[in-house]
């Protein structure tokens, strides 16, 4: 059953991985990404429906960063759907900037957000899941960092009951296809067919049925 109504406004947040290149100064940019592809692919089959996608990934952003702009970036754009990913560069500023966000800060921040959302809008949640790849290998070493965050969005998405896209399982049944670095070069940011992938399981989690 697709989820999206006639004349819905949904809106992604996140990352480097959402905001893929967007320009800042048009605000219908939809960066290079897959809010790109979601908006092709579902443009093309239903455009009778008349649906609004709206990108403001910003790249680097961690669950703070997201805090401190979602009036402006979130509340204001009075969206129906808000498609929240994040959370890869909470844990990457450990290991490259000797930065971490502990969990318990991560799940706060996070929970933050949906409050914040629930009580000002209308609006549903998709919730997306962090991954990461064993690319280079130093990446392994993430999962001690990465993986108690991708169960706190886990769990807040069940609290909540919003829709959770389950990244880090598929990307990492797509590694056993092919090698890790085909889907993500620095085994964090999707290639084009990790875009792919990503809008793919975006819209099959919407409930639209791809052909």
């Amino acid at each position: 059953m697709n989820r999206l109504q006639q004349g819905d406004i949904v809106l992604f947040q996140g990352d480097s991985i959402t905001d893929c290149g967007r320009d800042r100064n048009n605000p219908n940019s939809l960066g290079n990404g897959y809010p790109l592809l979601v908006d092709s692919w579902f443009g093309m089959n239903f455009p009778e429906m008349n649906v609004t996608f709206l990108n403001r990934g910003i790249s680097g952003n961690r669950v703070v960063d997201l805090n401190a702009r979602w009036e402006e970036d979130c509340l204001d754009l009075k969206p129906n759907w808000v498609s929240i990913y994040i959370g890869i560069n909470d844990c990457w500023r450990r290991y490259d900037s000797g930065d971490p966000t502990s969990t318990q800060d991560f799940k706060d921040g996070y929970r933050k957000l949906i409050e914040r959302t629930k009580s000002a809008l209308d609006a549903k949640l998709i919730m997306v899941e962090p991954f990461v790849l064993p690319h280079p290998e130093d990446r392994r070493a993430w999962r001690e960092d990465l993986d108690p965050k991708i169960h706190a969005v886990r769990d807040l998405a069940a609290e909540y009951g919003a829709l959770l896209v389950p990244l880090d399982g598929l990307f990492a049944a797509a590694a056993v296809r092919r090698e890790a670095s085909f889907w993500a070069p620095d085994g964090v940011h999707p290639s084009p067919a990790g875009h792919g992938l990503i809008a793919k399981a975006w819209l099959e989690t919407m409930g639209v049925r791809l052909s």
